[in-house]
C-alpha cells in the first residue's frame, strides 16, 4: 500500500535507473516507456464531464477511431488522473477498448491534483482529506454512474461485458465496482492494490461474493512482504465465491511498478502485467 514505508523502500532501493528517469521525464516522454506494437489501432480522445449524485466527474475518454468496442473503467492510483494515466488509457484503446479514465477526487478538485509522484508530507496533507471521501458507498455510486455513461456511448459495444482496472487505491475500487454492477462487469484487475483484504467490516474482499467477474490481482513484492497473508485471504474469498482469479506476487516489483511516471516503474514487470491484463480482457470480455 502507498505510504511512508513505500517511500522509504524506494529510497533504500535507489530504484530508478538513469534510463528510466529519461523515459519518464515529463509528460511528452511518457509514451516512450511503452514498447510499440504493430496492431495498434488509431484512436480518438476527449475530456468529458459526467453528472453524478456527488458532483461533476471529470474524466478522459479514449476509444478506437472506428467501430464499437468493449468498455474499460480505469481507476487511477493516489496521484489521480494525470498524463501517465491518460497514456495508459490510450494504449489500452490502441488495443481495441473504449477506455474511461476518471478523476476519483472530483468531489474535492479537478484533475490533475499534483505534478509529482512523491508521497511527501505536503502531498499527504493535501490528498488524505480527499481520499477520506472515497468510502465504499461513494465508490459504488460513482461506479453505477460511470458504467451507465459508458453504456450510452456510441463507441461502446454494450452487448459485451465491461472491464475495470485500478492501481494502488484503485485496486479496491475495482472490487467495489464489480460488486456494484455485477451484471455488467466481467473482468477486474488490481495492480499493486492496497487494502484489498483487511480485518475491517468494509474490506473489499467481503464484496467478492457479490461479483460475477474474473479477476487479476497483481501484487507488489514489498506489499506482500508487509502483509503476506493478504493474498491468502483473497484466494480463500475468491475460492469460496467460485470466482476465477489469478493472484500473483511480482517478485522484485515494488509498489507502484506499473505507471510509467512512478518512482517504482519497472518496465519488464509492467509489460508482464500488461500482457496478463490483455489476456484477461480477451477472455472475459469476449
Amino acid at each position: 500500500m502507498c505510504d511512508e514505508r513505500t517511500e522509504r523502500d524506494l529510497d533504500q532501493a535507489a530504484f530508478l535507473s538513469r534510463r528510466q528517469v529519461g523515459l519518464i521525464a515529463g509528460s511528452l516522454g511518457l509514451i516512450a516507456a511503452f514498447p510499440a506494437h504493430a496492431a495498434s489501432k488509431a484512436t480518438k480522445e476527449r475530456d468529458v464531464t459526467i453528472a453524478a449524485p456527488d458532483g461533476q466527474i471529470d474524466a478522459y475518454f479514449v476509444t478506437p477511431a472506428k467501430g464499437r468496442h468493449p468498455a474499460v473503467l480505469l481507476w487511477p492510483d493516489i496521484f489521480g488522473l494525470r498524463p501517465a494515466m491518460r497514456q495508459m488509457g490510450k494504449r489500452l484503446a490502441e488495443a481495441g477498448y473504449a477506455v474511461l479514465v476518471v478523476n476519483p477526487f472530483y468531489r474535492s478538485a479537478k484533475a490533475p491534483i499534483t505534478t509529482s509522484t512523491t508521497l511527501d508530507q505536503a502531498f499527504r496533507d493535501k490528498v488524505m482529506p480527499m481520499r477520506a471521501l472515497l468510502l465504499p458507498d461513494a465508490v459504488a455510486r460513482d461506479a453505477r454512474v460511470l458504467v451507465g455513461w459508458l453504456d450510452a456511448q456510441k463507441a461502446v459495444d454494450n452487448r459485451r461485458k465491461i472491464g475495470t482496472q485500478g492501481y494502488c487505491m484503485g485496486g479496491a475500487m475495482v472490487i467495489q465496482t464489480a460488486a456494484a454492477m455485477p451484471q455488467r462487469v466481467g473482468a477486474g484487475a488490481s495492480f499493486h492494490g492496497g487494502g484489498l483484504a483487511t480485518d475491517k467490516p468494509d474490506s473489499p474482499h467481503l464484496l467478492i461474493p457479490k461479483t460475477k467477474a474474473s479477476f487479476l490481482i497483481a501484487v507488489a513484492d514489498n506489499d506482500d512482504q508487509k502483509d503476506p497473508g493478504e493474498k491468502d485471504r483473497l484466494r480463500a474469498a475468491f475460492d469460496a465465491a467460485g470466482r476465477p482469479a489469478e493472484i500473483e506476487v511480482y517478485k522484485g516489483a515494488m509498489h507502484g511498478w506499473c505507471p510509467p511516471d512512478s518512482r517504482a516503474y519497472d518496465l519488464a514487470q509492467a509489460e508482464r502485467a500488461w500482457a496478463r491484463l490483455l489476456s484477461l480482457y480477451s477472455k472475459a470480455l469476449a
